[in-house]
C-alpha cells in the first residue's frame, strides 16, 4: 500500500490521534467512509453509463 509498513501507519496514525484527538476520530472515520462510498456509487454510475452506451 504506496510502500508502507505498519511501522509507517503506526507514527501517522498516533500522530493524528495527537492532532484531533480521541473525540474526533469517529467522526473523521465517518466523513471518510461517507466519501469513499459516494466515489464507489458515482464510478458505478459512470461504468453502467458506459456500458449502456456500448449496447
Amino acid at each position: 500500500m504506496f510502500g508502507m509498513g505498519a511501522p509507517e501507519l503506526i507514527i501517522i496514525l498516533v500522530i493524528v490521534l495527537i492532532i484531533f484527538g480521541p473525540n474526533k476520530l469517529p467522526e473523521i472515520g465517518r466523513a471518510i467512509g461517507g466519501g469513499i462510498k459516494e466515489l464507489k456509487d458515482a464510478t458505478k454510475e459512470v461504468e453502467d453509463a458506459a456500458k449502456i452506451d456500448e449496447d
